[in-house]
């Protein structure tokens, strides 16, 4: 194991995770930031059963070796499968490899990108970069925004489809895993299954969850990008509670509720709450798709915790203590309101809570959103369903050459350089002093070349494991991490965790109804008789079919 001492000084370097409902690429004071749309639960659909495991094919026989290695000690370590926690940048970096390893060829790679596309003549990025691979990664960039129409077209065609290509679980097009992936990209369950990464050492420190995601139809086929199980909170204004001196004390549904009603002030423009419908489903434990019951599969809109979530939104929008706007529908404008103080509670992603300071401390250095820490609607014990740890995987295209994949792979490696290496700082920041120069303080800076130069590409093929460093914010990193250890004893697997399943196109839309039933039952506009009303058409038009599906997807394990 790799350790080098850091110096307790404020400094920062950003993870690079792909939160729930954003993208940060270079994360520092003053740098550009590029967003991504939500990222959906589903996957791509398919007219054939599909998973991560293939009928008498183990899962764990796919995946790589977990072998960690821990180049700088954090100083809040990952407690069940949380974000490791660093207050400083290390004194030095770690070079993990030793020597570039490319032949000095060139490869093709084809990613997404949530803004303006760099310069390739003369950038001195790529040029830093591809000299610490040995060999250059040409990029064709597509806009994000209408990245899957360009990846259908390029995978229609197997002669069109670059050396490299990158897949967010989004975009995963129909009958990718069962006509695509086995026809168009490497296996490489024989490069990286079990002991066979350890050629890989970056590879190989990758968690053994993050892998299970990359797994089609039984073999390994994906690179990972990985990210956060913890994907969701329940944010307060705490700077704007000690202006009003209110202690939140919130131990169960009802707590939560009378806390948004006592911030309700409808005559000074300030309301409780947005929305709260993910909080709802998050404190009653609403499984992300199904639950086994028994021997009996049961969809999440036939369990009574999805009916009591539903019953609890509604309480809230009764209650007089969500914003109008929310109640409309205007949800786009939730952060604004929140931020702004308009509304004092909302459920968001993770990686808001950062976003939020830095878009917020310049001109109002007190501001501070804090989750509340994990309870369940009835004051019991929590249930937090772990987040897919990876929603972006890259993938190698299909060839006979063995040294061209192995290759790539120790490309890889170096691009899959953890916290602390010098590959990890490259990748994410540049150069020192063309892409970012260093305060009195010891933070980096991003020049302006930075913003033109340094946008997400390397990083959207492969990467190490995620790190919260952002102690650009104070006190961030403490709370973050210690909101999420927390959180963390009470993360379960959901069903099916780890498994790659397209479900069957004739299937896609029978659950679009919910999401208009959610928001009709909770403004109350219907109610639970419609529930029982909606339950019933999605059985008779295919729900119990797709039940069906899974279960044989269970019977073959």
């Amino acid at each position: 194991m790799n350790t080098t001492t850091h110096l307790r000084k404020a400094s920062r370097v950003a993870d690079v995770p792909v939160e729930r409902r954003s993208f940060l690429g270079m994360v520092a004071a003053g740098a550009a930031v590029v967003g991504v749309p939500a990222l959906l639960t589903g996957c791509g659909s398919s007219d054939a059963p599909q998973g991560g495991e293939a009928a008498g094919v183990k899962l764990e026989d796919a995946i790589p070796s977990y072998i960690p290695q821990e180049y700088v000690e954090p100083d809040f370590p990952s407690v069940n499968g949380s974000t490791p926690g660093f207050a400083s940048l290390p004194d030095a970096l770690v070079q993990s490899v030793s020597a570039p390893p490319g032949s000095g060829a060139t490869f093709v790679a084809m990613t997404p990108l949530w803004g303006t596309i760099p310069p390739t003549k003369g950038n001195k990025y790529y040029e830093a970069v591809n000299e610490a691979l040995g060999s250059t990664v040409q990029f064709q960039i597509a806009d994000g925004n209408t990245y899957g129409d360009k990846l259908a077209t390029v995978l229609a065609s197997s002669k069109d489809v670059p050396d490299w290509v990158c897949v967010p679980n989004w975009n995963l097009p129909p009958r990718f895993a069962s006509e695509i992936v086995g026809n168009v990209f490497q296996d490489l369950t024989p490069f990286l299954a079990g002991d066979k990464v350890k050629d890989y050492p970056n590879l190989a420190n990758i968690p053994s969850d993050v892998w299970k995601f990359c797994v089609f139809n039984g073999r390994l086929y994906g690179l990972p990008m990985p990210g956060e199980v913890l994907t969701d909170a329940t944010f307060y204004r705490q700077d704007v509670l000690e202006q009003l001196g209110i202690s939140p004390d919130v131990k169960n549904g009802e707590d939560l509720i009378a806390l948004a009603l006592e911030l309700t002030d409808t005559g000074s423009g300030r309301w409780g709450a947005e929305d709260l419908w993910t909080t709802a489903a998050i404190i009653h434990a609403v499984p992300p798709k199904w639950r086994l019951d028994g021997d009996k599969l049961v969809h999440r809109i036939e369990t009574e915790e999805y009916r009591a979530a539903l019953a609890w939104n509604a309480k809230l929008f009764a209650s007089g203590a969500v914003h109008p706007d929310a109640v409309a529908g205007q949800d786009g404008d939730a952060k604004q309101r929140f931020q702004s103080g308009k509304s004092l509670i909302m459920a968001d992603g993770l990686g808001s809570w950062n976003e939020a300071l830095r878009d917020n401390l310049g001109a109002n250095p007190a501001f501070w959103q804090q989750p509340f820490a994990p309870f369940a609607g009835d004051g019991g014990t929590p249930v937090l369903f772990k987040g897919n740890p990876a929603n972006i995987y890259s993938f190698l295209k299909k060839s006979d050459d063995e040294d061209r994949i192995k290759e790539l792979l120790a490309l890889a490696n170096v691009l899959a350089g953890p916290f602390g290496t010098t590959e990890f700082d490259l990748v994410n920041y540049g150069v020192e002093g063309v892409h970012y120069t260093k305060d009195a303080d010891g933070l980096p800076v991003p020049t302006d070349l930075a913003a033109t130069e340094v946008q997400p590409t390397y990083m959207f093929l492969v990467g190490g494991p995620i790190a919260n460093a952002k102690v650009q914010y104070p006190g961030y990193v403490e709370a973050a991490s210690a909101w999420q250890a927390d959180a963390a004893q009470y993360l379960t697997d959901p069903l099916f965790f780890g498994r790659q399943i397209a479900e069957p196109q004739q299937y896609a839309s029978i659950g679009q109804p919910f999401q208009d039933l959610e928001k009709d039952i909770s403004r109350g506009r219907k109610s639970l008789d419609d529930l029982e009303d909606a339950v019933q058409t999605w059985k008779s038009s295919g729900g119990d079919e797709l039940r069906a599906f899974y279960q044989d997807i269970l019977d073959k394990e």
